[in-house]
């Protein structure tokens, strides 16, 4: 009996571990993300946009530390299209990176913008002209806008988002 209960024991804390194995991994919340130090900013960054052959309907948005000192990148870049009022993108959650990503002087960090869907269910497509770049500053956006030129016939709708700040394209662009 003594025998049969250690095995059942076993059976259960083995089924315990799989089962917390088997959870998905997510994001640490931003408090236990590490030490924050000066936060990035427009006037000191530099942002390019461009087409990407894959995945379909995105670009990759890069941000280059323009400054003489290191500064830390939070959350997902605040993305607005054109004379738009409010932000045009949704940050995608499940592309937080397990730590802020900080930049030093001549570094750059990436975020993947999803313009459109793919299957055509997105409304309220459009042409635009104009991406309008903020930073997050934890509560809110950093200083000013950047504004640069998007790529000669870029197209958006409401399904588009960006993903977290990654320090390498192919982790920007996987979302």
């Amino acid at each position: 009996m003594r025998f049969a209960r250690l095995i059942a024991s076993a059976a259960l804390s083995g089924a315990a571990v799989l089962a917390t194995a088997a959870v998905p991994a997510q994001a640490a919340p931003q408090a236990d993300r590490g030490p924050v130090g000066a936060l990035c900013s427009t006037t000191s960054a530099d942002f390019t946009v461009r087409n990407v052959s894959r995945p379909i309907n995105h670009q990759l948005l890069t941000v280059t530390n323009t400054g003489s000192e290191s500064c830390t990148l939070l959350k997902a870049p605040l993305l607005g299209f054109d004379d738009d009022q409010s932000v045009g993108a949704q940050a995608v959650e499940e592309s937080a990176p397990q730590s802020v990503v900080t930049l030093k002087p001549g570094q750059s960090a990436y975020a993947g913008i999803r313009l459109s869907s793919a299957d055509g269910s997105g409304e309220n497509g459009r042409n635009v002209r104009t991406l309008h770049v903020f930073l997050d500053s934890g509560e809110g956006s950093e200083g000013g806008p950047d504004s640069i030129a998007f790529p000669k016939g870029t197209w958006v709708d409401d399904s588009a988002a960006v993903t977290y700040w990654q320090t390498n394209v192919s982790d920007a662009l996987m979302w």
